[in-house]
């Protein structure tokens, strides 16, 4: 099993660099609802963003600026090597549309691709690191087709900031000294120990400067040459020669590159409280996540507070309701057939809460909805990386957006300053169970792996723009995201507060969460009623969210991070 290392939390706090890093802002207390603002977590990608909106650019502009600044400054958690989704809220017009950038197998992928030689599953230190564990990459001509729909500002001019602080270099900040100086199987990549070594051979720390040239190269051709700089030319030709090396080489072609296509969806959405709640459909999870709200919609959990163990006790056995729901169904809607009404059906969702008793018993049973495919339970291990950033711009059209290279550093292997995704690790290793049933979320050439990713805009119930939020955290995505929106939500905290509340994923027979923030008298409680939490694993949360409420902007990061939100005046 993967070792996870549980991370400080840490705020950043007058980072410096060749770009001077805004202060932290935890809050937006004092901006008007429609203030344009962006949410990321790190200052310097909100800078870079907002620096697009003061230039008149749209909430799409500023996105492609953060990306581009995160791949520099956040390695760790995303960049130009991986894949996003991005859930668009168009101002005008108050339609929703998902733009799917998720990386996809290549053509000569196979169902076996990560099992040995006696056909048992690779350990998963083994895998992520391989050269077989990148998938094709999805984020920046996904972002490509969202600028051409949606751009104010041309192209060429959104990467300004980020080709700069590479080229000048930028001040490493105590998050990713601790990701640099982590003992993952990804820290002992070449390619991760040359990018973070000094000139005496010793690893950067906090405060040093980090130059990276050839990622600044890039973003000089990303700006002239479009999108195609990536799949096309000489930064293809690398990242072909860097996924078949060993060990485990890959089969990814530049025709695989060449191919590559973004797919627009349309959102599932779902009731919580006053809000309609709409995320990604499949291959991400978004239909997860409107399940467990839904789940949670007609509970008592709203008239309880946060040191009740009652209220915690009902959020973990609804997270185990929806986790064994999305771990069995949800895949490549292209390859399988998801039951996604289903799952979100007003009586099945009602039959599932139904079977929350008074203790936790055992990892419940994936339910029935109507037209689910007979698959067999799933098992994926989802490491927990990634990134999430909110922009809203003038005209009011708003893009909630997760991104990511999947585990730290992807798989570690660097092409022109960036880091390679490892994201077919989110494939099940093994295509079938014992029995010899499919499994949902097996590797297939061309498929897209399953995601927790889920990117969410809230409305009111005339569809105006209500607030949006997402996280990182891979499997746990759906649990941050659905506790922090109880606690903004039903128990009406400030979003600083709701995102700062202690983590709890409950999935399957695992009850972790950040035990040592919650009272002895939660914990106690929470035994009496079977439920014994034990300490949680990954880089823990990485929320950023946002609510519209009593005529301010009522947004934050998730303070385990680094993340700010920053404001333009209206």
């Amino acid at each position: 099993m993967r070792r996870f290392g549980m991370l400080l939390c840490v705020l950043a706090l007058g980072l410096a660099s060749c770009m001077a890093a805004p202060a932290a802002q935890p809050v937006a207390a004092a901006a008007s609802a429609d203030s344009p603002f962006v949410i990321a977590a790190n200052p310097l990608a909100a800078q870079a963003g907002l620096n697009v909106l003061k230039r008149g650019g749209s909430a799409v502009d500023a996105a492609i600026a953060v990306q581009a600044m995160l791949s520099l400054v956040e390695p760790q958690s995303s960049g130009v090597g991986g894949g996003a989704f991005m859930t668009y809220y168009d101002g005008r017009t108050g339609k929703i549309t998902v733009y799917d950038g998720r990386e996809v197998a290549p053509a000569q992928a196979t169902p076996g691709m990560f099992l040995d030689a006696s056909g048992q599953p690779l350990p998963f230190d083994t895998a992520v690191v391989s050269g077989r564990a990148t998938g094709v990459p999805g984020a920046v001509k996904m972002l490509g087709l969202a600028h051409d729909e949606h751009g104010e500002l041309p192209w060429p001019t959104l990467f300004g900031d980020a080709e700069r602080t590479a080229d000048q270099g930028f001040i490493v900040s105590p998050r990713l000294e601790h990701m640099i100086h982590a003992d993952f199987a990804e820290n002992h990549a070449p390619d991760v120990i040359a990018y973070f070594s000094k000139p005496d051979r010793t690893l950067l720390n906090a405060g040093d400067r980090l130059v990276n040239k050839p990622y600044a190269d890039f973003l000089r051709r990303l700006a002239a040459q479009g999108p195609a700089a990536l799949y096309s030319g000489s930064t293809a030709a690398k990242i072909i020669a860097r996924t078949h090396a060993a060990p485990l080489s890959g089969s990814m072609t530049m025709a695989d590159l060449a191919s590559y296509r973004p797919i627009k969806r349309e959102p599932v959405c779902g009731p919580f409280r006053v809000y309609i709640l709409c995320a990604p459909p499949p291959p991400s999870s978004g239909v997860g996540l409107v399940q467990l709200m839904m789940l949670l919609d007609r509970t008592d959990i709203a008239s309880r507070r946060p040191n009740d163990p009652q209220a915690w006790f009902l959020f973990a056995e609804a997270s185990r309701l929806m986790y064994a729901d999305r771990d069995k169904y949800v895949g490549d809607p292209a390859f399988v057939k998801v039951p996604v009404a289903g799952m979100v059906d007003v009586a099945y969702v009602a039959s599932r809460r139904h079977l929350i008793g008074t203790t936790a018993g055992a990892p419940p049973e994936a339910g029935r909805p109507e037209l689910a495919p007979l698959m067999a339970a799933d098992r994926t291990l989802e490491p927990t990386g990634t990134s999430h950033f909110i922009v809203r711009d003038a005209a009011g059209n708003v893009v909630s957006m997760t991104t990511t290279v999947e585990s730290i550093f992807g798989t570690g292997r660097m092409v022109d300053g960036f880091f390679l995704n490892n994201q077919l690790t989110d494939f099940s290793f093994s295509p079938v169970d014992a029995q010899g049933r499919p499994v949902a979320n097996a590797v297939a050439a061309g498929k897209r792996p399953r995601s927790s990713m889920v990117p969410t805009i809230l409305l009111t119930r005339d569809g105006k723009f209500a607030g949006a939020i997402g996280s990182a955290g891979g499997n746990a995505i759906l649990a941050y995201v659905a506790h922090s929106l109880v606690a903004a939500i039903d128990w009406n905290m400030s979003m600083p507060d709701a995102l700062a509340m202690p983590n709890l994923v409950a999935r399957g027979s695992n009850f972790n969460g950040e035990v040592t923030k919650f009272s002895p008298e939660i914990l106690a409680g929470l035994r009496q009623r079977g439920i014994d939490l034990k300490p949680g694993q990954g880089e823990d949360s990485g929320l950023t969210g946002v609510l519209i409420r009593n005529g301010h902007v009522d947004g934050a990061a998730d303070p385990r991070r680094e993340g700010v939100i920053l404001t333009l005046p209206r």
